[in-house]
């Protein structure tokens, strides 16, 4: 019976997505990640040799995060189980780690446990299985695609090997398209091929996926497969990005650090994949606010006019439109001259107070508007600096802190020629 069963089972194979058809079983198979997979490499010879870690794999979609954790249950003699943390609850991880101990207890076999898409999780869920990794009573496989170190507990975290999985280098996404044509018997043109990999964004699944549809489509017209297809089945490249996670923080640094080094096509094009992405326009004014201040400062002070303009533009205006007043205010504050004097004024200032405490203002600064407070000396030697030029040359620093200097100008934009007027003494 279990012979039909196993019959009937490999008769609909061929009606199985490409994708899992073509779904690797060994580690030859497997294209990419050679970093840590290559020959001789740790990971590997543990997979080779039947005694993989727990560890967390972690990458984007369609990168191998699954299919190497199939390779492992196709290798081992250890029991394999899964769950999806989409759909287990508690009492399943209870019930695979009760079922772990047994065998363990009775024949000494191992069991691994595979939970896809693990950063699903809670912590009470996680802490399920915490106990069963650090006895070794399961070896733990996860795989994830958000950044393991926001979304799994610290605890189950130092208790795995965090394996990093990249998107796929474009040659790497051609063998699989070409394993893929063949499965199907499709005659790719190189234009075409190109166009498919460069839409897959690293993505074997989305290769495959893509591939097959475009070719259904050009035969049921009994056409060559043509770019057309391609873009009809791929309408939009996948983006990898998350609004609370890793790429959420990756690309707002790389758009800061872009602004902050000059660079306005960087910026401009880091900007365009938060909002491609969905991100908050908000979020992204904000930052640019900040950096308004912190990275140009008074090398150019129109800087920060202008990045709070940009804010305003967004409530009023809102997206789409408001992606042009966004560009518009990054490409300034990238081609703003720099300075973080005034960001660097403000951080050693406030060191000091915490260190030393506030310091009392000098007698001439303190407030006169009271009665009796002349007699305490409250106002003596104060210059008013529009009658008196020499007012402006007075320290009004605290006693203790006469001649100290926060405010140090770059020498760059507006503050270059404030240096050459001799405003200050930098």
């Amino acid at each position: 019976m279990s012979d039909l069963f196993e019959d009937a089972v490999r008769g609909l194979q061929h009606l199985a997505p490409l994708p899992q058809r073509l779904r690797p079983r060994t580690l030859a198979e497997l294209v990419g990640q050679q970093h840590v997979l290559g020959e001789g490499s740790a990971l590997r010879r543990a997979i080779e040799d039947d005694r993989p870690p727990s560890m967390i794999l972690f990458g984007p979609p369609g990168v191998g995060k699954t299919t190497l954790a199939r390779i492992v249950a196709e290798r081992t003699g250890a029991a394999f189980s899964e769950l999806s943390a989409v759909s287990a609850r508690v009492d399943d991880v209870r019930a695979v780690i009760r079922q772990a101990r047994d065998r363990l207890g009775g024949n000494t076999q191992r069991t691994i446990l595979f939970i896809d898409e693990i950063h699903r999780f809670d912590k009470r869920q996680q802490d399920s299985v915490l106990h069963a990794v650090e006895e070794g009573v399961v070896t733990l496989i996860g795989a994830t695609t958000e950044n393991p170190y926001f979304q799994v507990n610290s605890a189950l975290l130092s208790r795995c090997t965090v394996i990093e999985l990249e998107p796929l280098a474009d040659e790497d996404l051609r063998i699989v398209l070409d394993r893929g044509a063949r499965e199907i018997d499709a005659t790719v043109p190189d234009d075409v091929a190109v166009a498919i990999v460069r839409r897959a964004g690293g993505d074997a699944r989305a290769v495959l996926q893509t591939l097959e549809l475009a070719w259904q489509t050009a035969q049921a017209e009994g056409a060559p497969l043509e770019a057309r297809h391609v873009d009809d089945a791929a309408r939009k490249r996948p983006l990898r990005y998350d609004r609370a996670g890793d790429q959420h923080y990756d690309h707002a640094s790389a758009f800061i650090k872009s602004m902050r080094g000059g660079d306005a096509d960087a910026a401009v094009y880091y900007l365009a994949v938060m909002l491609e992405a969905g991100e908050d326009p908000r979020f992204v004014a904000r930052r640019m606010i900040i950096l308004a201040s912190e990275d140009v400062g008074n090398a150019d002070p129109r800087a920060l006019v202008v990045a709070v303009a940009a804010a305003q533009a967004v409530e009023h205006v809102g997206l789409p439109e408001a992606q042009l007043n966004l560009a518009q205010a990054a490409i300034y504050l990238a081609r703003a001259p720099k300075s973080n004097a005034a960001a660097t004024a403000i951080w050693s200032a406030r060191r000091d107070v915490r260190e030393e405490g506030a310091k009392q203002p000098p007698a001439m600064l303190r407030s006169t508007g009271y009665g009796g407070a002349s007699a305490r000396g409250h106002g003596e030697g104060y210059l008013y600096p529009h009658d008196d030029p020499a007012g402006f040359e007075l320290d009004y620093l605290p006693d203790e802190l006469r001649g100290r200097s926060y405010y140090r100008l770059s020498g760059e934009g507006e503050e270059r020629r404030e240096e050459t007027r001799g405003d200050h003494d930098g």
